[in-house]
């Protein structure tokens, strides 16, 4: 999957863009605050109808502008699929209009569909020492993306949650009428447990793969923990911890408790790591999410890399340029300095034909020639 033309209108302080990006590697480089990142922002949006920095779409609409508009045409693999139009506006109002192929669709799970993306920004470092939230999204990207019936499963725990929780927080409450949502939420947590736990072998094999043969991270290890005890069942264990639930007023296991520990022997790998080393390790948390991506699906992600030269010194920066350069997927990578983002990049993909360089001032986007390099 690739993103071929970008057209945006009124995002933060872009101008009018009109971009034809390279389909493997393109380097985006200006100064600070010139819009580097709000370029990644308005692809974000076009893959989940939101950024990858923030949710407020009002803070995103240049001051004098009722609205803000994306619009993308993406090129599948496969030859039936052809290219795909999508756009994304949003209103001041918070109204919005998603459409795909001149139709009006009602979720953003379709963007999705149509153009996967992963970013890579300062937030990646959370997958280490963020909220098991954090973590337990990043896992279920990729279970939705790979497992059909993930996304009715989730549904159904959501609404299962939803109705106990409110049960809980009752003055007065009958067992029994808790006794139908505990039976149905233990057998979809058992469906979704599942799912994941296939998804995360994978992945955690993809992770190994990565960092096996780098100093100092071969130790680093993932763990995943299902949200309650393996040795009962969650039918068991919300009979058994009612009462603790009901005095708190929620549940308190269950797989909206699920999480994914990065750790090095006994200790947590945030706590242990350097700077550098953690954002290599999220790196190649992302990078294996790909890997498993493109494996069960024969499709790539679009990769968004925000500031690449922050946190990683050249040689870790040549290694996650080597793995991209690998799984041969489009990437869009930003900093401030172009000689510093090309020399990451192995000579045979700094070509017209892959490459593609754009200075961004004030707003406004301009693709540039690449320097002569001898290939």
């Amino acid at each position: 999957m690739s993103l071929r033309c970008l057209s945006v209108q009124n995002l933060r302080n872009l101008q009018s863009i009109d971009i034809e990006p390279a389909t493997r590697l393109n380097i985006i480089y200006g100064a600070n605050g010139s819009g580097k990142t709000s370029l990644l922002e308005a692809i974000n949006i076009l893959s989940l109808g939101r950024s990858f920095r923030s949710r407020k779409h009002k803070t995103m609409i240049q001051y004098d502008q009722p609205s803000f508009t994306v619009f993308g045409k993406v090129e599948s693999v496969s030859d039936v699929a052809g290219q795909v139009s999508v756009g994304v506006q949003r209103e001041r109002s918070g109204d919005g209009i998603i459409r795909i192929d001149g139709r009006n669709v009602l979720s953003a799970i379709e963007l999705a569909e149509n153009l996967p993306v992963l970013a890579i920004d300062s937030s990646a470092f959370d997958l280490l020492g963020g909220s098991p939230s954090v973590r337990r999204q990043y896992l279920d990207w990729l279970v939705f993306h790979v497992e059909p019936s993930f996304l009715s499963v989730w549904k159904g725990i959501q609404k299962c949650l939803k109705h106990r929780n409110s049960l809980l927080r009752r003055d007065k409450i009958d067992p029994l009428q808790l006794a139908p949502w505990d039976a149905e939420l233990a057998r979809l947590a058992h469906s979704i447990d599942e799912m994941r736990a296939r998804v995360f072998e994978r992945l955690s094999e993809a992770y190994r793969g990565l960092v096996g043969g780098l100093e100092g991270l071969s130790d680093v290890a993932l763990n995943y923990h299902r949200g309650w005890d393996r040795e009962q069942t969650l039918e068991a264990l919300l009979a058994e911890h009612q009462q603790r639930d009901i005095d708190l007023g929620y549940t308190r296991q269950g797989p909206q408790r699920a999480d994914i520990r990065v750790m090095v022997g006994r200790h947590l790998a945030a706590d242990t790591l350097s700077r550098g080393q953690q954002k290599i390790v999220a790196c190649a948390l992302l990078i294996a999410q790909g890997l498993v991506f493109s494996q069960q699906t024969d499709r790539q992600c679009v990769y968004l890399i925000d500031d690449l030269p922050a946190e990683l010194d050249a040689h870790f920066r040549a290694t996650l340029a080597g793995w991209l350069c690998d799984m041969q997927a489009q990437v869009f990578v930003t900093g401030v300095d172009q000689e510093i983002l090309l020399a990451a990049w192995p000579d045979k993909l700094k070509t017209q034909d892959c490459t593609k360089m754009f200075h961004v001032e004030h707003g406004a986007v301009k693709e540039v020639e690449l320097p002569s390099i001898a290939v």
